[in-house]
């Protein structure tokens, strides 16, 4: 009788605690949504500021997420396929921006792309990544890849490898059977990847604050826009950027979860 009630106990405790996150998170959001009037939402999303920041955003995102998984598909494929040497070494280097603080991505990356070799030969053949829109891209792209190759990585590890060496034994080439048998049989996962990436893309901020300089009107994505007008003290901007922001993040959990989030 005793242990029944503790477990009952455990059991309440539990669920009450889930409930409680869940209701703090809750309210959270509804003051988002409820405090700023119609009008002032509406005005904000007429301005020019937050009209550039939406199309900058959108399309760095779309930009830098098609990157990733050009780059993301084949690398995690290689990480769940085959081994070589320095395999768990280049996992954990991939796996770091998912450790760390954006900012410190971003340092990394602007001083990497900055008075180097590397930054002095692309800005001699008219390349210029520090402080601009490729900046931009580029903070996007190595924040959102992480995430994306874990995804996409999880899901070839559950495809069974049965299924390739048939392909083979009846004649197709590795790259055939990579298109033809894993892949769709991937769908599921790429998909969701797609999705976490463009999320990630999205709502990348210290990354893009550090490396490309989120300069009004010029680097200015919605994260930032939100940053900048908590500055000012223009309170509909920020909640209006992150009324956006809050759209992207509940479509982003309702594709995930509609196309694949369940199966990986």
């Amino acid at each position: 009788m005793g242990i029944q009630s503790v477990q009952i106990g455990f059991k309440h405790i539990c669920i009450m605690t889930t409930v409680l996150i869940a209701l703090i998170l809750f309210l959270s959001f509804i003051c988002l949504i409820a405090l700023p009037s119609p009008k002032e939402i509406i005005e904000s999303l007429k301005s020019s500021e937050m009209i550039f920041s939406l199309k900058l955003t959108l399309i760095s995102a779309l930009i830098s997420t098609i990157l990733v998984m050009i780059v993301g598909t084949p690398a995690a494929y290689a990480l769940a396929r085959f081994s070589f040497f320095g395999k768990r070494l280049i996992m954990t280097i991939l796996d770091l921006p998912i450790a760390m603080p954006e900012v410190v991505l971003g340092l990394a990356l602007l001083l990497l792309f900055g008075r180097t070799p590397l930054g002095t030969l692309l800005e001699d053949i008219g390349i210029r990544v520090v402080f601009t829109k490729i900046g931009v891209v580029i903070a996007e792209f190595f924040t959102a890849l992480p995430y994306a190759m874990r995804m996409l990585y999880s899901t070839f590890e559950t495809i069974s490898t049965r299924y390739e060496l048939v392909a083979r034994s009846l004649g197709y080439s590795s790259f055939e059977t990579f298109m033809k048998v894993t892949l769709p049989m991937a769908r599921s996962g790429i998909i969701a990847a797609l999705v976490i990436a463009f999320a990630r893309s999205v709502g990348t901020f210290g990354t893009v604050l550090i490396l490309a300089g989120g300069t009004y009107m010029v680097t200015e994505t919605l994260p930032v826009t939100l940053y900048l007008n908590m500055s000012y003290g223009n309170l509909g901007m920020a909640i209006t950027s992150g009324l956006l922001l809050l759209g992207v993040s509940f479509i982003t959990i309702y594709m995930v979860e509609k196309f694949g989030g369940r199966k990986i």
